[in-house]
């Protein structure tokens, strides 16, 4: 079968398709949940949409409560299903973007939106694969489901709902990572840290009024904002707009009678990689540090700021399998005489002692006035190298790419973790930049077709099995 082929009769289709998936605003948005949309309405609307369209393509399709929904293809009959497991949120399109992120613009044969490379690029491209293979009526001995999730980026309610109410599948995949393959992912622990009272008096002739940044906890605040009072405001305002130069950060400043307004942009990155961002956040604290001696900004600079890996916290931890844990303060928020409270978003290795690792984070976040106020995990997700699904999948991607598959580990947790055996394949390709959560998001048109054929291939491998 030549599937490339198969998908580039498919390639306009593909792209108009996914242009209006990604025009749809999905991100979530509490205010507008309902009974039937408790994500949100925009969230809803792109559910809806995949699921619309799967059953006018022939699918048989479910709505989960609005959680979560599926579109099956393959016998009734079949006892056993392999599952793709795809998400249709986004995080939130921060920073400046050179086109609207929810209106999709093709440049030089990329589509620019947010969502355009998670997930909802991969998602398409593993719709159009199943619908190749049910046009061609090939024989299945296993039903397939594409699952269309809506909670990946705050918290994974709707997979759990979804293994609340349905059988477990045989296998599968979530197209929500890096080709070749990742056999292996980092738990989480998820943070919030709260002083305990402002109650130390600030140290300084200018006093920090408030602290504003970042807006999810999976990524790299690429804007703070901080309110000041006090003296010598306007040599702040100087030298604010000097470290601004001196960083090649954006700045941008508002000073009145009675304060002072600093806003520093930064560079949003995914909180499995906060190395490859720049934290606004760390930024403004270790520029306001010397002036302001607030102890929510001694905190930030000495145990956080330009320490990805946890040293400074004492919580620093590696293994061979994943590597070294990581830390990313995604939400800050300060104001005076109330409380301050940061996010912390830890990707932990395979091996991590997680009650150790929450014990020294409690301890060291004390001793500056911190307690853990709310702590959630997520236990790493591991399979074997040998097993007959990778197997199958390294085939198929070495078949379309005449590559090698080689297996990766990665930081990220995706909705592989919720499948027996399950693995996350694709959408970046090796050395290809990957743009989730970033300013400018995109997908390769050529890399979409070329994942849309790798998944059309695995995907039958598997299923005929």
């Amino acid at each position: 079968m030549d599937w490339k082929s198969e998908v580039l009769a498919r390639k306009e289709r593909l792209i108009e398709d996914l242009s209006y998936l990604l025009s749809i605003k999905s991100v979530k948005d509490l205010s507008t949940k309902s009974e039937m949309a408790p994500m949100g309405k925009s969230i809803n609307d792109a559910l809806q949409f995949m699921l619309d369209k799967a059953k006018q393509d022939g699918f048989r399709t479910k709505n989960i409560d609005g959680y979560v929904g599926y579109a099956e293809m393959g016998p009734e009959n079949a006892e056993e299903y392999i599952a793709i497991l795809c998400h249709l949120d986004v995080v939130p399109a921060t920073g400046d973007w050179d086109s609207d992120p929810f209106s999709p613009e093709l440049r030089n044969g990329k589509l620019y939106a947010r969502g355009a490379i998670d997930d909802k690029g991969p998602t398409m491209a593993a719709y159009c694969a199943l619908k190749i293979i049910k046009d061609n009526n090939f024989p299945l001995k296993h039903r397939v489901r594409i699952i269309f999730g809506t909670d990946e980026e705050s918290g994974m309610s709707c997979m759990k709902r979804y293994v609340q109410t349905e059988p477990e599948a045989l296998t599968g995949f979530a197209p929500d990572a890096e080709f070749p393959l990742i056999h292996a992912e980092k738990g989480q622990i998820n943070a919030i840290l709260k002083m305990q009272e402002d109650t130390v008096p600030q140290d300084g002739e200018v006093i920090l009024k408030s602290f504003h940044a970042g807006e999810k906890g999976n990524m790299v605040p690429d804007k703070a904002v901080v309110v000041l009072s006090g003296k010598e405001l306007e040599t702040l305002k100087e030298k604010f707009i000097e470290f601004g130069k001196t960083e090649s950060l954006e700045t941008a400043f508002d000073l009145n009678n009675h304060s002072l307004t600093l806003t520093l942009y930064g560079k949003s990155a995914h909180g499995m990689e906060p190395h490859k961002g720049i934290s606004a956040a760390a930024k403004m604290a270790l520029f306001l540090l010397d002036g302001v001696r607030s102890p929510f900004l001694i905190f930030i600079c000495e145990c956080l700021a330009d320490d990805h890996i946890g040293e400074r916290l004492g919580i620093a931890f590696a293994d061979k399998v994943t590597g070294s844990l990581t830390v990313n303060p995604g939400i800050f928020r300060y104001t005076q005489n109330a409380e301050g409270t940061i996010a912390l978003n830890i990707r932990c290795p395979v091996e991590t002692p997680y009650l150790r690792t929450i014990e020294k984070l409690n301890e060291t976040a004390q001793k500056y006035g911190f307690e853990i106020e709310e702590v959630r995990e997520k236990k790493p997700h591991h399979v074997a190298k040998d097993g007959p699904v990778i197997k199958i999948l390294q085939h198929a991607y070495k078949e379309e790419t005449g590559q090698e598959a080689n297996l990766l580990t990665t930081g990220g947790a995706t909705y592989a973790r919720f499948i027996n055996k399950g693995v996350a394949y694709g959408a970046v390709f090796p050395g290809k930049e990957n743009t989730a959560h970033q300013r400018n998001e995109y997908i390769e048109i050529d890399d979409l077709c070329m994942a849309t054929a790798i998944y059309a291939r695995a995907i039958y491998d598997l299923a005929k099995q």
